[in-house]
Formats: C-alpha cells, sequence, structure tokens
C-alpha cells in the first residue's frame, strides 16, 4: 500500500473518530417566510424596484371568451399553482426612481383583501424607501387590489408627501355614490373602499384627477387603455439611452393564458370588448417597440418584455441582473 493511500485512510478514519465524537446538531428549523418581495431593475435612467404585495385566487372559469378546453390546454405544464379557490395570481406594485424623484404606480390591497395581501409598505421600507419619501403615486385604475394601499394600517395616509394621480373617467365612476347603486351587486363593494382610500388625499387637496393626453410628473405618458375599468390607462416611461417601460397595471391577469389568447377576457372587466382591444394593442406596441414591460398580475416581479408567437403573443420574464452605476 503506498504512503499517499495509508495517509488517506488515516485521514479518513480520524475524520470519522472525530465526528463520532462530536455532539449531534439538530437541523434549522424550515423558515417561516419568504425573501422580502423587492427586485431592482435599471433601466435607462429609470431604478424601477418591484414591490410584491401578495397573491389572490382566480377561479379559471373566471376567463370568458374562450372555451374551457382551450383553456386547459393552455395551462397545462406552465405549471402556475393552482387550489379549490383557483390560480395563483399575484399583485405587484412599482416604485420609479429618477433622481431624487420617486413616483409609485398602483399601492396594494393593504387591508381591503385579507392576509397574505398587503405587503407593499413593508416591501417598500425593505427597500429602503421611507413612505413618506414618495413623490406621486400614480394609480392605474381605481379597484381596491390598486388603492387600498393609499392607507396605512391606521386608515391615514401611507404617503403623505404625495399627490394622488387617478384618470378623471375612473375618478367619475367609483368615486360617484350614483354609480354604486347601478353597478352588478358583486362589484359594489369596491365603490367604498375606492372613496375610503381617497378620502384624506382629497381633503388635502392632493387628489389630482387627470385626463387623456395631460401632462405627468416626470414626463410620464398616461396610455387610454380603458376596458378592465372606465378609466384604466397604463404608463409610459421614458429611460432615455433607447429604453422605455410599460407599466400596463390590469392588461394581464391570467399569463398563461391571455398571451397565447389575448381574446379570453376576464369577467370583471368592465368593458369586454375594449379590454380585449387594449390588450392587443398594448401586447404589439411593447413587442414591436421592444419596451420593457412591468405587470400587476404578472408572476413577481412581473418585470420582462412581449415577444410576438405565432398569431400571438408570449411573456418573456427578465432575466435576473446585478445593478450597475
Amino acid at each position: 500500500m503506498s504512503i499517499r493511500l495509508s495517509r488517506a485512510i488515516a485521514l479518513a478514519v480520524l475524520g470519522l473518530a472525530i465526528a463520532g465524537n462530536a455532539p449531534a446538531r439538530s437541523a434549522q428549523p424550515a423558515p417561516q417566510q419568504q425573501v422580502a418581495g423587492v427586485y431592482h431593475q435599471q433601466i435607462g435612467q429609470l431604478h424601477v424596484t418591484a414591490l410584491f404585495d401578495g397573491t389572490v385566487a382566480l377561479g379559471r372559469q373566471a376567463l370568458v371568451g374562450v372555451d374551457p378546453a382551450t383553456v386547459t390546454r393552455l395551462l397545462d405544464h406552465r405549471y402556475v399553482p393552482e387550489d379549490a379557490k383557483g390560480l395563483q395570481i399575484a399583485v405587484n406594485a412599482y416604485l420609479v426612481q429618477r433622481g431624487d424623484h420617486l413616483s409609485l404606480i398602483d399601492t396594494g390591497t393593504a387591508q381591503c383583501f385579507g392576509p397574505g395581501l398587503g405587503q407593499v409598505l413593508a416591501n417598500l421600507r425593505a427597500a429602503g424607501h421611507d413612505p413618506a419619501e414618495v413623490d406621486d403615486v400614480l394609480l392605474t385604475h381605481a379597484h381596491p387590489d390598486h388603492m387600498c394601499g393609499l392607507l396605512d394600517a391606521n386608515g391615514t395616509m401611507a404617503f403623505p408627501k404625495a399627490t394622488v394621480w387617478l384618470s378623471q373617467a375612473d375618478a367619475a365612476y367609483w368615486l360617484d355614490p350614483a354609480s354604486e347603486a347601478g353597478a352588478p351587486e358583486p362589484l359594489r363593494f369596491a365603490f367604498g373602499l375606492a372613496r375610503t382610500a381617497v378620502a384624506p388625499y382629497a381633503a388635502a387637496g392632493k387628489l389630482h384627477r387627470f385626463a387623456a393626453g395631460e401632462a405627468l410628473p416626470g414626463g410620464i405618458q398616461a396610455i387610454d387603455s380603458h376596458g378592465h375599468t372606465p378609466g384604466h390607462v397604463s404608463y409610459l416611461l421614458d429611460g432615455g439611452n433607447g429604453q422605455q417601460l410599460l407599466v400596463w397595471g390590469d392588461i394581464v391577469h391570467f399569463h398563461a393564458v391571455q398571451f397565447a389568447r389575448p381574446d379570453a377576457a376576464y369577467e370583471a372587466d368592465s368593458d369586454r370588448s375594449a379590454a380585449i382591444t387594449g390588450r392587443r394593442q398594448l401586447m404589439a406596441r411593447a413587442a414591436d417597440q421592444g419596451w420593457w414591460v412591468a405587470g400587476a398580475h404578472l408572476p413577481f416581479p412581473g418585470l420582462g418584455h412581449v415577444r410576438r408567437q405565432d398569431q400571438a403573443f408570449a411573456w418573456v420574464p427578465g432575466e435576473f441582473a446585478p445593478l450597475r452605476r
């Protein structure tokens, strides 16, 4: 036996002896919480921070205009988590920093939808920002999963410095009690939540209703994408260096289906035909222009690109990348 082999055996035996004399170590308990729901992306001069709010479950039967067999085929091997309550749908918000200016696009659910949601404020702090630093809050629309987060757990302004921007069309509909009286029963709960969320900002003169074409802070362009709600808008931000970001709100709820079948509507759309038209148009523009896209209900962080595929489209999630200065 060679000296080298003998030495290796001796070391192995010594290691076993040491291991045998060492006190047994119990396994660390499994973590009870996920990592902070924060992801950063540099897009030209824009520093974009995706903020996770939580997940909701939507049943596949909420997809209308496409037959159930097609929905099943498109979901097959896409591995979207699904339980008895429905498919897992993320809720995301986006903080955009240009220089010293902070714009928050949508705010999450806060206390409106129960446990497992309402994480935007905590994740904003985890990202190193005080909510009091936010200059503007831009709402894509007035549904509670986008605007309840205007208030903190005490029901006071979560962003006391900020001006809140809401399209005139959505404000006229969702903040009007007369609209509530004529709305479908399942949607009526949302009207009171909308009025409550904006009330302290309106009282402080910080609620701004804007019309299509109006200039928004930081040169942000509001694109009319109504259909999901009467005044749903998407926001286009120019990062310079040929890079642009489209924060499109609720253009897509079921990513595994609606990219391949943009004609699949969501039952909660106020105008399904308009929602389908807007989805097709924005997907085509994003694909042809190479825009970055941020989606409120795309799998977190919901940042990536759209590409054309066959006669429709496909989602291309962004690659994890280090930040560059």
